[in-house]
């Protein structure tokens, strides 16, 4: 059998060749990962004991590996450790969710909200040992102009669930904090106007005595159609 004709490119490709799994193994690993992820759980008590640097590293290396739109990345993350930082991130974010929970006009999202039992109190976010916020380019500037990103939201939101399951992989806990309005977060952590926050993470070990709320999971029926 002859080779087939190498593709003509107008840009450098390189071959990809990962190695094939027997169907068997194959499973195995899914039902392995599948399990492991269905540990995963929001967290909002959380120890204060610290999480090393690396990390917090190896979990945004891990969202770079994500796929995007025409590979433009449009993604920062913002590690805060600083204490001081921290509590100015808590005390914005507490005023934006009092206004939040205040509102008589919202009904039935307050009572969405209800069964998690949250509230406008985020002591978390003084206890946890890192604030990460992941921000969204809109565009980026290069020195021929202004450059737009395209699939931004998609882009981000996958990269932000790999980094969600590098962290319960490394034994950590988040939560996908996102105080309404977030436009504070672009003021206290001097990012330019061409990012908007997408998701605040604090990140920590799960409390000795943290408790989640008794939630099930969405069945496949109800997820997965075969047509």
């Amino acid at each position: 059998m002859t080779a087939p004709a190498p593709r003509p490119h107008s840009h450098p490709f390189v071959p990809y060749a990962p190695p094939r799994l027997d169907v068997a193994e194959g499973l195995r690993r899914g039902q392995e990962l599948f399990e492991h992820l269905d540990g995963r759980r929001s967290v909002r008590f959380f120890s204060s004991d610290p999480v090393p640097r690396e990390a917090i590293e190896m979990a945004v290396r891990t969202a770079n590996t994500a796929p995007s739109g025409a590979h433009q990345q449009p993604w920062t993350f913002v590690a805060v450790q600083d204490p001081d930082l921290k509590h100015r991130i808590r005390l914005a974010a507490e005023a934006e969710e009092r206004a939040f929970y205040e509102r008589e006009d919202i009904p039935q999202w307050h009572g969405a909200l209800s069964r998690l039992e949250t509230d406008a109190d985020k002591e978390f976010l003084d206890v946890v040992p890192w604030i990460v916020v992941a921000f969204a380019q809109k565009y980026r500037v290069d020195d021929t102009g202004r450059q737009k990103h395209y699939y931004v939201n998609e882009s981000v939101g996958i990269a932000c669930g790999m980094f969600i399951t590098a962290l319960h992989t490394m034994g950590l806990a988040t939560l996908t904090h996102t105080p309404n309005p977030m436009g504070f977060l672009t003021k206290i952590l001097e990012r330019p106007s061409s990012e908007r926050p997408y998701i605040l993470f604090p990140i920590g070990y799960p409390a000795a005595d943290c408790e989640v709320p008794e939630l099930t999971r969405k069945p496949l029926d109800e997820a997965l159609l075969w047509r």
